[in-house]
């Protein structure tokens, strides 16, 4: 009866009854822990069976619980599904009218909506950059003169890459700004100004060290790769050294700073003012640049905020149960639809959802 009871919860037949019932019984003993997690492990073995047998994509996907949390019966393991070939799509979506943006000093406007390549002339009728669909690439260095800003814009459900003056390489994330010179002085520092999410690659030169401004912190370099978000949203500014060296320091104050080394992950708190330091897996870090979203023991709650910013999807969710859990995994954006996702979630905590436009409301399985 009990095994019956575990093979309906996991199918998301269960009544609300029915599962706190199952869930009573887990937490009556540690065998019935134990049973629990060797049936569900034989569940998701026999659902990957079948899936693959139909020549679906398959993606990894592995839920990590606190065992001391609401839902610490869920057993620790990889989970691999065969994603179904359903392709989803958002009616009437504004995604197809947004463009990725570019602002020149004088305020006019650029837009990469096309594919094809435009030269971007200065008003001098010089050669400053030659855009592309999905990237900008800049040419050369001025002398001592006033430099000009231009500001990229990259909306949600987007990404795009960038070749500064100096040969800086920058990707730039889903609904990410970035304020840069249009060609560096041959004076002073290389500033650029960044809200949301950039990976950089910066070119090497010792005499004009290289500054992110962000928020309320400043990382400076001279040659490095590294990572850094800034999404005003989250109240905090991380960034992930992958080679050379980094400063981050706080604008007002500038003893308020720490040197990271490559491995090192560095998170400014606004709350606090405060910069914690800790070693990490860049892989994780560098995933979106080459397509992926990865995640590493991530609560669902900064989950959704990814699949938002990577699909220009608003997300709702009304599951106390799903926003406790933990994911570890990697997911292809090129083959998954928010759709696949959301299924590929259900496998392991059962919720229903609902899609209107491009919002998505998650629900308890019992929700009336």
């Amino acid at each position: 009866m009990t095994s019956e009871l575990i093979y309906k919860y996991l199918s998301n037949e269960a009544s609300e009854q029915e599962v706190q019932q199952l869930f009573d019984w887990i937490e009556a003993s540690e065998e019935n822990k134990k049973q629990f997690i060797t049936l569900k492990k034989t569940w998701t073995l026999t659902a990957l069976t079948e899936t693959i047998s139909r020549d679906t994509p398959v993606i990894a996907l592995k839920p990590k619980n606190n065992s001391r949390k609401y839902f610490r019966y869920a057993a620790i393991l990889v989970v691999l599904i065969g994603l179904t070939k359903l392709v989803f799509y958002f009616n009437e979506r504004t995604t197809a009218s947004k463009e990725i943006v570019l602002e020149l000093g004088d305020g006019s406007l650029e837009y990469f909506s096309h594919k094809n390549e435009n030269a971007l002339i200065n008003d001098k009728g010089e050669l400053v950059a030659r855009k592309f669909s999905d990237r900008i690439i800049y040419f050369g260095k001025v002398l001592d003169k006033e430099v000009s800003y231009h500001t990229l814009t990259v909306p949600y459900g987007k990404t795009f890459k960038l070749k500064l003056s100096d040969g800086t390489l920058v990707s730039l994330n889903s609904g990410t700004t970035l304020r840069y010179p249009e060609q560096f002085g041959i004076n002073g520092k290389r500033n650029v100004y960044l809200t949301g999410e950039a990976f950089f690659e910066v070119a090497k030169d010792k005499q004009h060290p290289f500054i992110v401004h962000s928020d309320q912190v400043d990382i400076e370099v001279l040659g490095t790769r590294f990572n850094v978000s800034a999404y005003p949203e989250d109240k905090t500014v991380s960034s992930v050294l992958v080679e050379g060296s980094i400063q981050m320091s706080e604008k007002d104050n500038p003893l308020n700073a720490v040197l990271l080394k490559p491995t090192q992950m560095a998170v400014w708190q606004s709350d606090s003012k405060k910069i914690v330091t800790k070693t990490v897996d860049t892989a994780f870090y560098e995933s979106w640049v080459h397509g992926e979203i990865a995640f590493n023991n991530t609560p669902f709650s900064t989950i959704a905020k990814i699949i938002e910013r990577t699909y220009d999807v608003e997300i709702i969710n009304e599951n106390n149960v799903l926003a406790k859990q933990n994911f570890t995994g990697s997911i292809k954006i090129s083959e998954s639809s928010v759709e696949n996702i959301l299924e590929l979630l259900k496998r392991d905590t059962p919720f229903n959802y609902s899609i209107k436009q491009n919002t998505i409301t998650i629900t308890p399985i019992f929700h009336n």
